[in-house]
Protein backbone atom coordinates (compact mmCIF):
# COMPACT_ATOMS: atom_id res chain seq x y z
CA UNK A 1 0.00 0.00 0.00
CA UNK A 2 1.45 3.35 -1.03
CA UNK A 3 0.31 6.53 0.76
CA UNK A 4 0.58 10.17 -0.32
CA UNK A 5 -0.33 12.98 2.03
CA UNK A 6 -1.06 16.59 1.09
CA UNK A 7 -0.20 18.62 4.22
CA UNK A 8 -2.06 21.74 2.99
CA UNK A 9 -5.47 20.12 2.79
CA UNK A 10 -7.03 17.19 4.57
CA UNK A 11 -6.63 14.58 1.86
CA UNK A 12 -5.01 11.18 1.91
CA UNK A 13 -4.38 9.25 -1.31
CA UNK A 14 -3.63 5.54 -1.22
CA UNK A 15 -2.68 3.02 -3.90
CA UNK A 16 -4.00 -0.35 -2.78
CA UNK A 17 -2.43 -3.26 -4.64
CA UNK A 18 -5.00 -5.85 -3.57
CA UNK A 19 -8.39 -6.31 -2.01
CA UNK A 20 -6.58 -7.28 1.21
CA UNK A 21 -4.99 -3.82 1.31
CA UNK A 22 -8.36 -2.16 0.66
CA UNK A 23 -9.84 -4.21 3.50
CA UNK A 24 -6.89 -3.29 5.77
CA UNK A 25 -7.58 0.39 5.10
CA UNK A 26 -11.22 -0.10 6.07
CA UNK A 27 -10.16 -1.93 9.22
CA UNK A 28 -7.81 0.91 10.16
CA UNK A 29 -10.58 3.48 9.68
CA UNK A 30 -12.96 1.34 11.74
CA UNK A 31 -10.46 0.94 14.56
CA UNK A 32 -10.05 4.74 14.74
CA UNK A 33 -13.75 5.58 14.41
CA UNK A 34 -15.50 7.26 17.28
CA UNK A 35 -19.18 7.33 18.19
CA UNK A 36 -20.54 9.26 15.19
CA UNK A 37 -19.03 9.09 11.70
CA UNK A 38 -20.59 9.39 8.24
CA UNK A 39 -18.53 8.02 5.35
CA UNK A 40 -19.53 8.72 1.74
CA UNK A 41 -18.20 6.00 -0.58
CA UNK A 42 -17.94 6.92 -4.25
CA UNK A 43 -16.83 4.84 -7.24
CA UNK A 44 -17.84 2.54 -10.06
CA UNK A 45 -19.02 -1.06 -9.74
CA UNK A 46 -16.28 -3.42 -8.60
CA UNK A 47 -13.89 -0.74 -7.38
CA UNK A 48 -13.69 -1.86 -3.74
CA UNK A 49 -16.41 -0.04 -1.80
CA UNK A 50 -17.92 -3.18 -0.25
CA UNK A 51 -14.46 -4.66 0.41
CA UNK A 52 -13.62 -1.47 2.31
CA UNK A 53 -16.84 -1.81 4.37
CA UNK A 54 -15.91 -5.42 5.23
CA UNK A 55 -12.66 -4.09 6.69
CA UNK A 56 -14.52 -1.24 8.38
CA UNK A 57 -16.73 -3.84 10.10
CA UNK A 58 -13.63 -5.67 11.34
CA UNK A 59 -12.24 -2.46 12.78
CA UNK A 60 -15.55 -1.80 14.52
CA UNK A 61 -15.47 -5.32 16.04
CA UNK A 62 -18.61 -6.51 14.23
CA UNK A 63 -18.81 -10.24 15.07
CA UNK A 64 -17.47 -12.47 12.30
CA UNK A 65 -20.77 -14.36 12.30
CA UNK A 66 -22.25 -11.41 10.36
CA UNK A 67 -21.71 -11.63 6.61
CA UNK A 68 -20.99 -8.12 5.34
CA UNK A 69 -22.60 -7.81 1.93
CA UNK A 70 -23.73 -4.90 -0.17
CA UNK A 71 -27.33 -4.09 0.78
CA UNK A 72 -28.37 -3.43 -2.83
CA UNK A 73 -31.90 -4.72 -2.28
CA UNK A 74 -32.39 -4.09 1.45
CA UNK A 75 -30.81 -0.62 1.07
CA UNK A 76 -29.50 -0.45 4.66
CA UNK A 77 -27.97 -3.15 6.84
CA UNK A 78 -27.24 -2.65 10.53
CA UNK A 79 -24.47 -4.51 12.34
CA UNK A 80 -23.65 -4.51 16.07
CA UNK A 81 -20.08 -3.88 17.15
CA UNK A 82 -17.95 -1.64 19.32
CA UNK A 83 -19.89 1.06 17.50
CA UNK A 84 -23.00 0.20 15.48
CA UNK A 85 -22.34 0.06 11.71
CA UNK A 86 -25.03 1.16 9.26
CA UNK A 87 -24.18 0.11 5.70
CA UNK A 88 -26.27 1.75 2.98
CA UNK A 89 -26.23 1.12 -0.76
CA UNK A 90 -27.98 3.69 -2.95
CA UNK A 91 -27.22 2.03 -6.30
CA UNK A 92 -30.85 1.17 -7.04
CA UNK A 93 -32.35 4.50 -5.96
CA UNK A 94 -33.44 7.19 -8.37
CA UNK A 95 -32.81 10.25 -6.22
CA UNK A 96 -33.36 12.12 -2.98
CA UNK A 97 -37.11 11.42 -2.98
CA UNK A 98 -36.45 7.67 -2.85
CA UNK A 99 -33.78 8.14 -0.17
CA UNK A 100 -36.20 9.97 2.13
CA UNK A 101 -38.35 6.85 2.40
CA UNK A 102 -35.39 4.65 3.49
CA UNK A 103 -34.76 6.35 6.83
CA UNK A 104 -31.15 7.09 5.85
CA UNK A 105 -31.36 10.75 6.86
CA UNK A 106 -32.51 9.77 10.35
CA UNK A 107 -29.73 7.18 10.63
CA UNK A 108 -27.10 9.79 9.69
CA UNK A 109 -28.15 11.77 12.77
CA UNK A 110 -27.79 8.82 15.16
CA UNK A 111 -24.72 7.56 16.96
CA UNK A 112 -22.85 4.99 14.92
CA UNK A 113 -20.78 4.71 11.79
CA UNK A 114 -22.71 5.17 8.57
CA UNK A 115 -21.04 3.95 5.37
CA UNK A 116 -22.96 5.00 2.24
CA UNK A 117 -22.11 3.30 -1.05
CA UNK A 118 -23.04 5.28 -4.17
CA UNK A 119 -23.19 8.47 -2.08
CA UNK A 120 -22.85 10.49 -5.29
CA UNK A 121 -26.54 9.72 -5.89
CA UNK A 122 -27.41 12.10 -3.06
CA UNK A 123 -27.56 15.83 -3.59
CA UNK A 124 -24.56 17.49 -1.89
CA UNK A 125 -26.86 19.28 0.56
CA UNK A 126 -28.44 15.94 1.55
CA UNK A 127 -25.29 14.36 2.89
CA UNK A 128 -23.21 15.69 5.72
CA UNK A 129 -20.25 13.30 5.42
CA UNK A 130 -17.26 13.48 7.71
CA UNK A 131 -15.14 11.67 5.13
CA UNK A 132 -15.61 11.12 1.42
CA UNK A 133 -13.72 8.15 0.03
CA UNK A 134 -13.34 7.88 -3.74
CA UNK A 135 -12.35 4.57 -5.30
CA UNK A 136 -10.91 4.31 -8.81
CA UNK A 137 -9.71 1.22 -10.62
CA UNK A 138 -6.01 1.69 -11.39
CA UNK A 139 -5.37 -1.76 -12.84
CA UNK A 140 -6.59 -5.32 -12.58
CA UNK A 141 -5.86 -5.45 -8.84
CA UNK A 142 -4.85 -1.85 -8.10
CA UNK A 143 -7.19 0.72 -6.61
CA UNK A 144 -6.58 4.45 -6.22
CA UNK A 145 -8.34 5.48 -3.02
CA UNK A 146 -8.73 9.12 -2.05
CA UNK A 147 -9.92 10.13 1.42
CA UNK A 148 -11.07 13.71 1.93
CA UNK A 149 -12.08 15.01 5.35
CA UNK A 150 -14.88 17.47 6.03
CA UNK A 151 -15.18 18.98 9.48
CA UNK A 152 -13.18 18.29 12.61
CA UNK A 153 -14.29 14.67 13.05
CA UNK A 154 -13.02 13.70 9.62
CA UNK A 155 -9.85 15.77 9.95
CA UNK A 156 -9.01 14.15 13.30
CA UNK A 157 -9.57 10.67 11.91
CA UNK A 158 -7.32 11.31 8.89
CA UNK A 159 -4.59 12.72 11.12
CA UNK A 160 -4.66 9.58 13.25
CA UNK A 161 -4.81 7.36 10.15
CA UNK A 162 -1.67 9.01 8.73
CA UNK A 163 0.22 7.94 11.88
CA UNK A 164 -0.55 4.23 11.44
Amino acid sequence: MTIWVDPKIHVLEIMAGSSDETMALGQAVGSLAEQHLVIALVGDLGCGKTVFVKGLAKGLAVPESYAITSPSYTLINEYPGRICLFHADLYRLAGSIDVESTGLFEIMDRDGVVAIEWAERLAPEDINADIRITFEIGGEHTRCIGLCAYGQTGINLLRRLKKI
